[in-house]
């Protein structure tokens, strides 16, 4: 049996905001860094890591940092566990994007704008693409390992492991930052045994 523990980044002032962050250079705050380390903690009480695996972007790469101080095992950064990267829509709040360009909402054109690409990123099936791929191949694999990574990426794999669709996986899902999901796999197949937990007593 392989085990994937993912964790999403800690909050950061972008978060609180409502800015779409993509593959900005963002630090984690203040509660970010608290809440990573009491996650950290969290993580340590219930799990042996073979490995942590991240996302290569600043807010995931703090995080992983933070976690691997309560873990023995050094963090090993991969671009393909980074969110999707906005282009020119970077930055700007999640509200402005809906209202100006309606092209990129999960509404009633939500299959297009799976599609869509904004000048200068990448369209949300392509990186379904490569965070499915990442996962496959990962959980070909054995042991225990922690992923960290962002809302996008995990979202996306838990629709993944419950065979929804793209549209439904990014629609019916959202975690918080610090978030934990667990992934076991098998020859059967993947289950979902933690969903959007969090470490008691974190910010």
């Amino acid at each position: 049996m392989t085990r994937i523990v993912a964790v999403r980044h800690g909050e950061t002032d972008w978060n609180r905001e409502g800015r779409m962050q993509g593959w900005a250079p963002v630090s984690l705050n203040g509660t970010g860094r608290e809440q990573a380390t009491a996650t950290g903690r969290w993580l340590a009480e219930r799990y042996e890591f073979d490995r942590i695996l991240a996302s290569d972007l600043r807010r995931t790469r703090e995080t992983a940092e933070l976690l691997s101080e309560s873990i023995d095992a050094p963090p090993t950064f991969e671009s393909a566990w980074r969110e999707r990267s906005l282009g020119v829509y970077q930055g700007l709040t999640r509200d402005t994007v809906e209202s100006r360009y309606p092209e990129f909402g999960l509404d009633e054109t939500a299959y297009r704008a799976t599609e869509a690409v904004p000048e200068g990123g990448e369209s949300l099936r392509g990186v379904h693409e490569r965070v499915v791929e990442r996962f496959e191949n990962l959980r070909r694999g054995d042991g225990t390992t922690l992923v960290v990574t962002h809302g996008g990426p995990l979202c996306i794999l838990l629709g993944h492991a419950k065979g929804h669709d793209l549209t439904t996986a990014l629609s019916s899902h959202h975690l918080e930052n610090c978030a934990v999901a667990e992934f076991r796999a098998s020859g059967a197949g993947t289950t979902v045994v933690r969903e959007n937990a969090t470490a008691p007593g974190r910010q």
